[in-house]
């Protein structure tokens, strides 16, 4: 049989196309950056190169893939990290400021078999992922200030908005990287004034708030000083009136004789004999 297919070189040719075509439905090439699903008639059959963490790149399932020549096929899928970028959105935060928001995420497909049979393609998945990743935007950044996209306090609420996020990937088998708002303004025909404006407002009644309770602290601590301190007078006047006696009467010189803030300029007369002058007399 092989001299007959050496003597006709178009049957040889004909052997070789035949060989080939049942090569490419029996083997196929599946990538390093690529997980590979076998499909019999729309069913899954296996899994090639699927997504590890921590995998080492080199020493994964990628290579030759096995399946059943015109039977069976196979679908590839994105084993990278792939993004979402979000339409722009516009949010309402809790000062009453509308806010047009860019948004991003990043993610990755670890699970190709839940993914398939949840939403079929790549495509449909990211679709899907940013309508998610809006309405999460929405809802955390509804409970939040316009003040709060720039202060540190952004960090915690891009970490909500991941956490929500991933929570819903997770169904189509994908996991959620990171999120990242790209940028957040204010509408057309708002004027930032008039937000610095409320923010202004806003801080200064909350200092003027903490300018209460701290005045009230003073307070409460200046009435327990003068409490103690007149305990410890009684105390000492219990334990040596004389002492006491001399020490109120050296306090009364000082603040008579130099004036509440030390600058003198008080003038008294009275006699040497008075009694408020006797501590001046020695007796």
């Amino acid at each position: 049989m092989f001299r007959s297919l050496l003597a006709n070189p178009v049957r040889l040719l004909v052997a070789g196309v035949a060989l080939l075509v049942i090569l490419s439905q029996t083997l196929a090439i599946v990538p390093e950056d690529r997980q590979a699903l076998i499909l019999r008639f729309g069913e899954i059959q296996g899994t090639v190169n699927r997504y590890k963490p921590n995998e080492e790149f080199g020493e994964s399932g990628a290579g030759l893939a096995m399946r059943m020549p015109f039977v069976d096929g196979i679908q590839f899928i994105d084993k990278r990290i792939l993004g979402i970028n979000m339409e722009r959105q516009q949010v309402l935060s809790t000062d009453q400021q509308r806010l047009q928001v860019d948004a991003f995420a990043r993610f990755r497909i670890t699970n190709p078999v839940r993914m398939y049979t949840a939403i079929r393609t790549e495509e449909r998945l990211q679709q899907q992922l940013a309508t998610i990743l809006g309405s999460s935007l929405r809802n955390e950044l509804g409970k939040r200030t316009f003040a709060t996209l720039l202060s540190p306090e952004r960090g915690a609420v891009m970490d909500n908005i991941q956490v929500a996020l991933n929570r819903e990937a997770q169904k189509y088998g994908a996991e959620i990287i990171d999120v990242r708002i790209k940028r957040a303004d204010l509408p057309l025909g708002a004027t930032l004034e008039a937000a610095y404006n409320r923010m202004r407002t806003a801080r200064q009644q909350e200092a003027i708030a903490i300018r209460a309770e701290g005045q009230k602290e003073a307070q409460i601590i200046r009435g327990s000083a003068d409490g103690e301190a007149a305990r410890i007078y009684a105390e000492s006047f219990g334990k040596d009136p004389e002492f006491y006696d001399f020490y109120r009467a050296m306090q009364s010189y000082r603040q008579t004789f130099l004036g509440e803030n030390n600058q003198g300029g008080t003038s008294i007369i009275l006699s040497p004999e008075n009694e408020y002058l006797k501590r001046f007399r020695g007796n």
